[in-house]
């Protein structure tokens, strides 16, 4: 699994941290081993650029995601096709006033956004009720997992 970050931004991030999680997640999700992500952390002038351009929204966002191959999830007998997954788009900036209200780390924000974006890329939306709960469903079920190996791994 080819998993590339890149921080553009100006405030230092856990890349390692986040990469696990992605795999994490990925694995999960039953994606394909040869599947490439990338992971892109902008400032918050950056992020409303790419807000506006895309979403025609104002101001910076949080995430955003930019799928290519519109790879699904995969099943245990039948992981996606390898592919390009896509692009998350990060801006700790965001992330880091949201922590703060949320009353966790930035770190804690941004695994949750990069697991957003992640289920966002595989199709996943939460415009609906249905669909938000089990779009939140899912991604708190990858968080909660990621914590336990984390905790495994550490000791």
């Amino acid at each position: 699994m080819s998993i590339e970050i890149n921080n553009e931004s100006d405030i230092p991030v856990d890349e390692v941290a986040l990469q696990r999680l992605a795999a994490f997640a990925l694995d999960t999700m039953h994606v394909h081993a040869d599947a490439d992500l990338a992971i892109l952390l902008v400032d918050e002038g950056a992020m409303e650029q790419l807000h506006v351009q895309w979403m025609d929204e104002p101001g910076p966002t949080d995430v955003l995601s930019f799928p290519m191959d519109e790879l699904r999830p995969g099943t245990e007998d039948a992981e996606t096709p390898a592919g390009l997954l896509g692009d998350i788009v990060l801006c700790p900036q965001v992330a880091q006033g949201q922590a703060e209200t949320a009353g966790h780390s930035t770190l804690d924000e941004l695994l949750l956004l990069t697991a957003h974006g992640i289920l966002h890329l595989l199709g996943f939306d939460h415009a609906e009720p249905d669909e938000e709960k089990e779009m939140f469903g899912i991604q708190r079920d990858i968080l909660i997992g990621f914590a336990m190996q984390e905790r495994r791994r550490a000791r």
